[in-house]
């Protein structure tokens, strides 16, 4: 995956929603995890990150010296951290952008993707309301009180964010075998709406299932809606190695549209090596 020297390597700039504070089980955390996750991926590019807010490792930052220069078509490839459309971090990205003068591409959200569904499957088995098969994540649901009967796959950022989660809704409940059904958590008519459409179907044990990487919805507005409606939570997405493939397949996709390179497939990415690269983690 190197690049002809008149090309360059533009540099992979990951955007993590909403300010960094350096504490590293914050979303300052999940932006130097995720640089180190997908520099597995890709060893020969420089990666960086910076948040959309705050005063401190803003995008701005992160950003400072990627302007034109007349030997590199382009200096980098800015890599939302979310799994769907997301306006207001959206708007934070261009406005960085312009700000800087940065010869940047920004490339879609890392969903809809199909292996999201698989780790929402993951997250869920590690709390144990689902079953997992733990070579290829499939069967699942088992008789007992502690086995959800029914998830809400939770999306932040209007019918954008839903339209993508409702697309990870139905490959997941094809590998859970149960009703699956996708809600935006910023509206709460529509998370109700969605809660009583799983009264009806016999849901007695629902569970959100954040289809979300983490910093761009707080956990305390997750838990409120659970309480709401009596429900359980699973983890958030997080910083794990799929993602960061995903992250790595939408800078490909970036340099195919220069004519660098043609973008690998997600089975054509090397696979990192190290405890904290776990398949699906």
């Amino acid at each position: 995956m190197s690049f002809d020297s008149w090309i360059g390597t533009p540099a992979l700039v990951l955007a993590v929603p909403g300010a960094i504070d350096g504490d590293p089980d914050t979303s300052g955390g999940i932006g130097r995890q995720m640089a180190d996750l997908v520099r597995a991926y890709r060893p020969e590019v420089g990666i960086r990150f910076g948040g959309t807010a705050g005063d401190r490792h803003h995008l701005t930052e992160a950003l400072a010296g990627l302007e034109p220069t007349d030997d590199h078509p382009l200096r980098g490839v800015v890599v939302p951290l979310l799994t769907a459309p997301h306006a207001p971090t959206a708007a934070a990205i261009h406005d960085a952008v312009r700000r800087t003068g940065a010869d940047v591409r920004v490339t879609e959200a890392l969903g809809p993707h199909p292996m999201l569904a698989e780790v929402l499957h993951l997250r869920l088995a590690e709390a144990g309301f689902v079953r997992a098969d733990r070579m290829r994540l499939i069967s699942v649901v088992a008789p007992s009180t502690s086995m959800t009967d029914g998830v809400v796959v939770g999306a932040v950022g209007g019918t954008d964010a839903v339209n993508a989660a409702g697309v990870t809704a139905v490959l997941l409940a094809a590998r859970l075998g149960i009703t699956v059904l996708p809600a935006d958590l910023d509206d709460d008519a529509a998370v109700a709406e969605v809660f009583g459409q799983l009264r009806d179907a016999g849901c007695t044990r629902p569970v959100i299932a954040p289809s979300v990487v983490g910093p761009e919805c707080p956990e305390s507005r997750v838990a409120e809606l659970a309480r709401r409606h009596g429900a359980r939570v699973s983890a958030p997405l997080g910083a794990g190695s799929t993602l960061a493939k995903i992250a790595a397949l939408r800078y490909a996709e970036v340099l195919n549209t220069l004519g660098v390179e043609t973008p690998p497939t997600a089975d054509q990415l090397p696979a990192p090596v190290g405890s904290r690269h776990r398949p699906g983690s």
